[in-house]
C-alpha cells in the first residue's frame, strides 16, 4: 500500500500538469502513449498475440488515433488508417496462415482500434468548449471511485463481488467507491461553481458519481477477465504499485467515453 500511495503523490501532480497547463497536444501525446503501451500489455504481456509484426502494426494505430483525434481529421484519413491497418494484418495471415491464426488478427483489431479510440475520450474531452473545466471528471469518477473501492474493501469487506474474477473485490468496497465518486463529483460541481463561476447542474453530478462508479466496477472486471484466462496477475509493472498501464486505467476504458457522452446528453457543466 505504501508504494502505490507514494506513486500516486508523485503522478498525480504530473499527470495534472499535462492536464491542466500544459498544450492540449501533450495530453494526445500521452494518450498515445498510454494506449501503444496498453496494446502492447493486452497483446504480447498476456501471450495471446506473441508475434512481433502484429504487435508493432497495432501499435502504430494505437498511436495514430489520438493524435488524428485531437487534430480533428476528416473520416477519410482515418478509413485510410483502419485500411492500412486490415492489409497489414492480413497480408500476415496470408504470409504465414499455419501461426497467424484469424483469431489473433481479431484480437489485434480489438488492441489496436478500439482500446486507443475509447482511450482518446480524454482527447475529445479536453478538445471540447470548456475542456480544461471537464477534462478532470472522468478522473475524478474513475479515481475515486476506485479509491473508496480500496481502502473501504479492505476495512469493512466482507461479501465477495466477483470471487472468480476478481477475489479482492468486495460489494462494500463497491458501494464505499459509489460514496466517493458522487461526493467527488459534488466537491467538483461546488468548484466549478464557486470558484469559476461556471453554472452547474448538482442533480447531473450525483448521475455521473453513480452511473460512472458502475462504469468503473465494469471496466475493472472486463480487463480481470482477461488476466483470469491468460494466467498473469498484472499487465505489467510500469508503474510502482499499480501494475501496468491496464492495471492502472482499466476502468477508464469505460468511463472516459461514458462521461464523454453524458456531457453532451446532460452536461453538468455549462
Amino acid at each position: 500500500m505504501r508504494k502505490r500511495i507514494i506513486t500516486a503523490v508523485v503522478l498525480v501532480p504530473l499527470l495534472l500538469a499535462i492536464l491542466l497547463v500544459a498544450p492540449k497536444i501533450m495530453t494526445a501525446i500521452l494518450v498515445s502513449c498510454m494506449s501503444a503501451l496498453a496494446v502492447y500489455e493486452l497483446l504480447y504481456g498476456t501471450g495471446l498475440v506473441r508475434h512481433l509484426r502484429l504487435v508493432a502494426y497495432s501499435s502504430i494505430v494505437a498511436v495514430a488515433i489520438p493524435i488524428c483525434c485531437f487534430f480533428e481529421m476528416s473520416a477519410i484519413w482515418g478509413q485510410l488508417i483502419l485500411l492500412a491497418f486490415f492489409c497489414a494484418l492480413f497480408a500476415e495471415v496470408m504470409a504465414s496462415h499455419i501461426k497467424v491464426r484469424f483469431e489473433k488478427i481479431c484480437i489485434c483489431l480489438v488492441a489496436g482500434t478500439l482500446v486507443p479510440y475509447l482511450f482518446s475520450s480524454l482527447v475529445r474531452i479536453l478538445s471540447s468548449d470548456n475542456g480544461r473545466y471537464l477534462i478532470l471528471i472522468p478522473f475524478v469518477v474513475a479515481f475515486l471511485s476506485d479509491t473508496g473501492a480500496y481502502f473501504i474493501g479492505c476495512r469493512f469487506g466482507k461479501r465477495k463481488l466477483a470471487p472468480v474474477i476478481s477475489p479482492n473485490k468486495s460489494v462494500e468496497g463497491v458501494v464505499g467507491g459509489l460514496v466517493f465518486a458522487v461526493t467527488g463529483m459534488l466537491l467538483y460541481t461546488a468548484i466549478m461553481q464557486i470558484a469559476f463561476k461556471q453554472e452547474v447542474n448538482y442533480v447531473f453530478a450525483i448521475l455521473y458519481g453513480v452511473i460512472g462508479a458502475a462504469a468503473d466496477v465494469f471496466g475493472d472486471l472486463c480487463l480481470s477477465v482477461i488476466k483470469r484466462q491468460t494466467g498473469i496477475k498484472d499487465y505489467g509493472n510500469l508503474i510502482p504499485g499499480h501494475g501496468g498501464v491496464l492495471d492502472r486505467f482499466d476502468s477508464m476504458l469505460v468511463v472516459a467515453p461514458l462521461m464523454e457522452a453524458l456531457l453532451v446528453i446532460l452536461p453538468v457543466v455549462e
